[in-house]
């Protein structure tokens, strides 16, 4: 008995199993054995093997979900085209986190394709209500717009199921050009106040004057953008 628990004891620290806790385990299993009075090989099997069972139990649990999670954001003018691209790819929203980032992943043995749609959140619950019935579920909100998701099987059957879906992309941040001209024009239209109308301190009636004009053109550009996408999209 002694030499099957001095080589567990062996095998466990081996293992990376901390000093103290090998010897913790094998006094607990030298203990049961006493009691018994069997032997520790055919109570446990070989040693070799039933280390290997030790070491696999104490290992962390790590779900399939979680050891393919990727994070990944787009601005408001390519989400949907993303959400499509990466949903045939086998990616599976699970929520946007507070970042504003999708937080996906892929099933590793049975992968499947994703279809998404978006809905204004201003609309409350009525759209998860009028999506379930066709398979829709929510998977995410992100400032005024709702994420909905569902199986590619429901609307093609198996031809969802993926053989050798491709690795997830190099990036994880999709904007495009039209976010980058948003957010220069914001810029501007916040900074051109102080330059034009400003004093020296930032101060007065015409760096507030300017202020506003600069919140209200940058406020109908963006306007105009949301609505313009809105509709080309819808």
């Amino acid at each position: 008995m002694s030499a099957y628990l001095d080589e567990l004891a062996a095998l466990l620290r081996a293992g990376g199993v901390p000093v103290v806790q090998a010897e913790a385990t094998v006094a607990d299993l030298a203990s049961y054995v006493a009691e018994t009075g069997g032997d520790p090989e055919e109570e446990f099997g070989p040693v070799g093997e039933f280390a290997g069972q030790l070491l696999a139990a104490r290992a962390p649990e790590t779900d399939a979900t979680d050891a393919t999670e990727w994070r990944w954001t787009a601005d408001i003018f390519t989400d949907r085209q993303m959400l499509a691209r990466l949903g045939d790819q086998g990616w599976e929203i699970d929520r946007v986190d507070h970042l504003g980032r999708f937080v996906s992943h892929r099933d590793p043995e049975r992968p499947q394709r994703w279809e998404y749609r978006r809905e204004p959140s201003i609309a409350g619950s009525a759209p998860a209500a009028r999506l379930a019935p066709e398979g829709w579920e929510p998977c995410g909100t992100w400032m005024y717009w709702r994420y909905f998701k569902r199986p590619r099987a429901a609307s093609v059957g198996p031809a969802a199921q993926l053989d050798s879906p491709p690795a997830a992309p190099g990036r994880s941040v999709f904007f495009s050009r039209r976010f980058y001209v948003v957010l220069a024009v914001t810029l501007l239209a916040v900074i051109a106040p102080e330059v034009l109308w400003g004093r020296s301190d930032g101060e007065g009636p015409g760096f507030l004057a300017g202020m506003a004009v600069g919140g209200c053109v940058a406020i109908a550009v963006l306007a105009v953008m949301w609505l313009w996408t809105a509709r080309r999209r819808s």
